[in-house]
């Protein structure tokens, strides 16, 4: 099936279709965990999307369908630090669609995210997962793309 698949660059008009893929993404996870981690507004998400790809504050690829139909996404920005050595990027969301997991999208999505990465002379790529039993597919899945526990615990303060 991923041979029907073609990855692109999302531009301002994929954003509708992108933030949707994000709502399914958090409904996901929110069924998976128990807890209404997210709050989650279709049109709030396609306007903040809209501008962010505009000031290229966030880097994200689609992939689509033989049909055009979209079926995963993945999603990057760029930071900066020093012990990452300079430029690196960090992976907020990928997501591909039930129907189509297990077809090498994911690595695809990923493969298209570290060839970007490159040609913006990042270092790295980081990507954090829950820390639940219930994310060890996914765990396995970044373990096996090549990505390292590097230790440490994402925490957030809302401001």
């Amino acid at each position: 099936m991923s041979t029907e698949l073609n990855i692109q660059r999302a531009t301002v008009s994929d954003a509708p279709e992108v933030a949707t893929m994000v709502g399914e993404l958090l409904s996901e996870i929110m069924a998976t965990i128990g807890i209404q981690a997210f709050n989650f507004d279709l049109t709030e998400t396609t306007e903040r999307l809209t501008d962010f790809i505009n000031r290229e504050k966030y880097f994200v690829f689609i992939a689509r369908g033989i049909d055009d139909e979209p079926t995963g996404f993945i999603a990057l920005y760029e930071s900066y630090a020093l012990y990452a050595e300079g430029a690196f990027g960090t992976v907020p969301e990928l997501y591909v669609r039930p129907a189509h997991r297990s077809s090498a999208l994911g690595q695809r999505l990923l493969s298209q995210a570290k060839i970007f990465g490159a040609s913006r002379g990042w270092q790295r790529l980081e990507v954090t997962t829950p820390p639940l039993p219930q994310f060890d597919r996914t765990l396995a899945f970044y373990e096996r793309e090549g990505f390292a526990i590097t230790g440490g615990r994402k925490l957030k303060v809302s401001l």
